[in-house]
């Protein structure tokens, strides 16, 4: 399964002052993301594409977009979601865009049983975690290195080493 070549980084919340900045609440680790960004686009195709500047203010990132210098041009921008072309995002290795991980498959790294697909990804703070549906019931996946052992986003499956009890609980 092809990899998106467009990530939702974040969304417009509003503007900063009154020379055309967007505040943005960014989607990822860190407002800091953003700062090597040279461009965003307002489309998953790539399409509306903006030269941008980042800075961080807080928990938010205030984006500068060539040709939107005034409050109202920014205001228009309220709600729209940015995307940021995957070549130009940089993750250290062994992390992956939580994008990348909805819809893969979760299979058992010895004997390749099928569990099911990720449908969302939470962050705790200690490690994420992987939620799916198990026959008709949602089961939490530590995103640890004992129990994850391989993920292959470009295959679109994850393997894991189930700890005891993760699937074969009936309560």
């Amino acid at each position: 399964m092809p990899l998106v070549p467009y990530l939702e980084i974040g969304r417009a919340v509003g503007t900063h002052g009154v020379r055309g900045e967007v505040r943005v609440q960014p989607w990822g680790d860190s407002p800091a993301q953003w700062l090597p960004l040279r461009r965003v686009f307002t489309a998953a195709d790539g399409s509306g594409a903006y030269k941008a500047r980042a800075r961080t203010h807080g928990n938010l990132v205030l984006l500068t977009l060539e040709g939107v210098t005034t409050m109202q041009a920014a205001e228009a921008l309220r709600g729209t979601v940015f995307f940021a072309a995957r070549e130009d995002l940089k993750l250290p290795a062994g992390t992956y865009f939580v994008q990348d991980l909805l819809g893969i498959q979760v299979r058992h790294a010895d004997t390749g049983e099928v569990y099911g697909t990720i449908r969302a990804v939470s962050r705790t703070g200690a490690n994420d975690v992987y939620h799916l549906a198990f026959r008709g019931r949602e089961v939490l996946i530590p995103a640890i290195p004992d129990v994850v052992r391989k993920v292959d986003p470009q295959a679109g499956v994850l393997y894991i080493l189930p700890m005891a009890g993760l699937f074969d609980d009936e309560d």
